[in-house]
């Protein structure tokens, strides 16, 4: 549901997120991952947006992740072969507070390959950045500021001030769930009213679409599990760049693979057949 809403918002606010990451309000479209022509990329967090200049990807995360900065360099790769006369700026947002290094990571490094890419810790972000534009409204409970019921108080405020009652609904929904980071489910509610959010268009659409996407990934996510402990078994611990890798397949694939691991004599096997 995080990870929805954050897309949700990167795409109907994207002038919004661009000012923010970019330093100027550029309007930005979609990409479909499918585009990049290669398996399956794990499409719930990470967004690809592009104007004639340059592509903007981001990726929504609440927790750290270990294998973030293969992942980065893997899609700037990729982004590359697809749009090579584009400038890649690629940004990773931490939603909730951490003290795990990993958040703070931001290289790709092996002997021979550097990359580099760009971290954004949101609750070291100031809160004025999140209160200027509509699109930034719900994240503004996440930002350093300390008294976090007063600023929902506030972001309640400003989208009270939004003429538009579909985008209000919209921007509180995002408020609500987004904000349930941080406080409670009761201070939301005594602060925004009434679960204004199962009104929303924006959430009972997302509602769907996880319900359905829910269905899916839970294969996939068995299919996973089963395949990497049947690796694990036959040839030991895999490299963080193996598991993403695996983890990318699609769920046919994965079980393509679980048929197929049955035959392998080494790692060389799998790389192989992952090419």
């Amino acid at each position: 549901m995080i990870d929805n809403i954050s897309k949700f918002l990167i795409e109907q606010y994207s002038t919004d997120f661009a000012a923010w990451l970019l330093g100027e309000p550029i309007a930005l479209t979609t990409i479909n991952p499918t585009e990049l022509n290669v398996e399956p990329i794990r499409a719930d967090s990470v967004m690809f947006l592009q104007s004639a200049q340059l592509i903007l990807h981001t990726e929504f995360q609440t927790v750290p992740d270990e294998t973030m900065p293969f992942r980065m360099a893997d899609y700037y790769l990729r982004l590359r072969r697809k749009f090579p006369n584009r400038e890649i700026q690629q940004v990773v947002i931490y939603l909730k507070p951490s003290n795990s290094d990993l958040v703070r990571q931001t290289q790709y490094q092996t002997p021979v390959m550097s990359h580099q890419f760009r971290v954004i810790r949101l609750w070291e972000e100031p809160l004025k950045v999140f209160l200027n534009t509509p699109g930034l409204l719900p994240y503004a409970v996440l930002s350093q500021a300390t008294n976090k019921e007063e600023v929902l108080q506030q972001v309640v405020n400003e989208i009270a001030r939004i003429p538009d009652l579909r985008e209000q609904s919209n921007l509180a929904a995002a408020t609500s769930i987004l904000a349930g980071l941080q406080l409670t489910e009761e201070t939301i509610r005594r602060l925004m009213g009434s679960p204004v959010m199962r009104e929303s268009t924006m959430y009972q659409s997302i509602l769907r679409e996880g319900r359905a996407e829910g269905r899916t990934e839970g294969r996939t996510v068995e299919g996973q599990i089963l395949v990497l402990k049947l690796l694990t078994r036959k040839f030991g611990s895999l490299s963080p760049e193996l598991q993403v890798r695996v983890t990318a397949l699609s769920i046919d694939r994965l079980e393509a693979l679980g048929e197929a691991l049955l035959d392998f004599q080494t790692v060389a096997d799998l790389e192989s057949w992952l090419s």
